[in-house]
């Protein structure tokens, strides 16, 4: 994404401060002010600027503390969290508020700026995001572990735009008892939605930090996007994207055509067998060599149901097929032997803005090993062709794996289903 250091303010104003600006691929969008930590405007702010310009917004990163250190740029060493802590002794909160307002002014007259602006901001930039939807010009806002939003309660029967607060559940800056508070606060209140992620700690959404933790994080993002798409947009068709990307999959066939539909360095993972590609030349390769020319000729997907949320789609898919190939992505290491299969999968497809990001795709492979003749099935707790039967038809018998089913019948009943 292009991404360049601005000045707000006139070059020679006194009041002049610089910020960081990531504008999308498409040259414009919404607009997004991103506040940043006590650590500045480091090398972790900068790329949550750019990841959210993949997103399709404009974002504005500005520096908060070009008072007391212009340019402040901290990383993860004791030496610096000493530095952070002291400057932040001196951080002048109703300053950064003003330098907030003169922010959302100076994105909304930029050109590449076409909407309606959200703020998002992490630890004191998240006590900062609270503030900002209560600013004129802040459609919505989104706090990551915010500190210091209790004392600002006062804010609350102000704030009109609909928020999303993401709190740490062991956060030693923003104890149980302040997010408590601040639930009561906001009690009843339909556009305000407060998320407490179990097992975390402050920065859990942190990759450079010591409590990073992956998977809640990407769920925070998740909803994170999901009111930033409501309030601010951009809209994109996901399930246009994602058949055009199986299109050039299982139709054309065409490796070239399937990696444009995704984002930079994208990843697959066929979770059952581990196969896939992280990254895109090594994704690349595993669909020109492994995926692509590795599919029975036959195969074929009968959709049975598909959700489509704000960043993700999930596909649940009756497949059938011919097992006249080696499968390389789904039965490596097995020669054909010539059965068919008939197997339910689930896609879990995640998309950065208008691009596929990531796909989780499961199935049941004993189903598929019982099926081909791998694996005796007798005495075993597993289903064949039948189980993909029963997706289509939930009248088909039950629990018929289920030795002590009819123990629990009443009596008389015999083993009804």
């Amino acid at each position: 994404m292009p991404a360049e250091l601005i000045t707000i303010g006139a070059a020679r104003d006194a009041d002049a401060s610089r910020a960081y600006l990531a504008i999308p691929e498409a040259g414009h969008g919404p607009g997004l002010v991103l506040l940043h930590t006590a650590f500045g405007l480091d090398r972790h702010m900068r790329e949550i600027a750019r990841l959210y310009a993949e997103e399709g917004y404009v974002v504005v990163c500005p520096d908060l503390f070009w008072r007391i250190a212009p340019g402040l740029d901290l990383g993860q060493s004791e030496p610096d969290r000493q530095r952070m802590l002291a400057l932040s002794e001196k951080f002048d909160g109703a300053a950064a508020v003003a330098d907030i307002t003169r922010t959302v002014s100076a994105l909304r007259d930029r050109p590449e700026c076409t909407g309606k602006i959200g703020a998002i901001g992490f630890c004191l930039g998240g006590g900062l995001a609270y503030r900002a939807a209560a600013l004129p010009g802040v459609d919505c806002a989104i706090a990551y572990y915010g500190v210091g939003i209790e004392a600002a309660l006062d804010l609350a029967p102000r704030i009109a735009s609909p928020m999303v607060l993401h709190f740490a559940e062991h956060d030693d800056f923003v104890p149980a008892s302040t997010v408590a508070r601040v639930k009561e606060a906001f009690a009843g209140r339909q556009n305000v939605q407060i998320h407490t992620y179990p097992g975390t700690r402050h920065g859990f959404a942190r990759p450079d930090g010591g409590d990073f933790a992956k998977p809640l994080a990407g769920l925070a993002h998740s909803r994170s996007i999901a009111l930033l798409r409501r309030i601010l947009g951009p809209d994109y068709d996901l399930e246009k994207l994602w058949e055009a990307h199986t299109r050039y999959e299982f139709e054309t066939r065409d490796v070239a055509a399937t990696m444009a539909t995704m984002v930079a360095e994208p990843y697959v993972n066929h979770i059952p067998v581990m196969t896939g590609g992280v990254g895109a030349r090594d994704l690349a390769r595993f669909y020109a060599n492994h995926f692509i020319p590795k599919c029975p000729k036959d195969i074929k997907m009968v959709p049975i149901s598909r959700t489509v949320g704000a960043d993700r789609i999930v596909d649940e898919m009756l497949t059938s097929f011919t097992h006249d190939v080696e499968i390389d992505w789904m039965l490596p290491g097995v020669p054909p032997t010539g059965r068919h299969v008939e197997v339910a999968i689930v896609a879990i497809v995640g998309f950065r803005g208008d691009k596929l990001c990531h796909e989780h795709i499961y199935w049941d492979q004993a189903s598929v090993l019982a099926q081909i003749g791998l694996l005796d099935p007798t005495g075993l707790p597993v289903a064949g062709a039948d189980a993909a039967q029963k997706l289509l038809d939930e009248t088909r018998p039950s629990n018929t794996l289920m030795r002590r089913w009819a123990d629990s019948a009443p009596r008389g009943a015999g083993t009804a289903q």
